[in-house]
């Protein structure tokens, strides 16, 4: 078991998929959805994304991402905001942010705790998460 399955592994459960807002894309998101999705770069805008000023977001449809149905319909190609869920270092920082995180999201760990969390989280390269 990886370092990074001792105190997350993703559901697909689609918690984290709903809601009103969404990831932002960066370029290397927009070329993954290109190569997973196997369309052009104009029909993905189309069908998928929204521009907010020079911003490149997914739609959201009925409260949740576009990709989401049932889970994430392009978990491999997924952008990398959505890769770090819910290991943002915003969890590091405060103990309540860990706690909250944790009781929304299934996939960490309940027993872990928050100092254990820290450490193997701090001894993690970037890559693998």
């Amino acid at each position: 078991m990886s370092s990074v399955e001792q105190i997350f592994r993703c559901r697909e459960c689609g918690f984290c998929c709903h809601g009103e807002t969404t990831v932002s894309l960066d370029d290397d998101d927009i070329r993954r959805l290109v190569d997973f999705l196997k369309m052009p770069l104009a029909e993905i805008n189309k069908r998928y994304l929204r521009q907010s000023g020079k911003v490149t977001q997914m739609k959201i449809v009925d409260g949740h991402c576009i990709f989401y149905d049932e889970g994430c319909t392009i978990h491999p190609g997924k952008p990398w905001r959505c890769r770090q869920w819910p290991l943002h270092p915003a969890i590091l920082k405060d103990e309540n942010n860990f706690r909250t995180i944790r009781e929304s999201c299934p996939g960490i760990s309940k027993i872990i705790t928050y100092a254990d969390f820290c450490r193997i989280m701090a001894d993690l390269p970037e890559d693998d998460y």
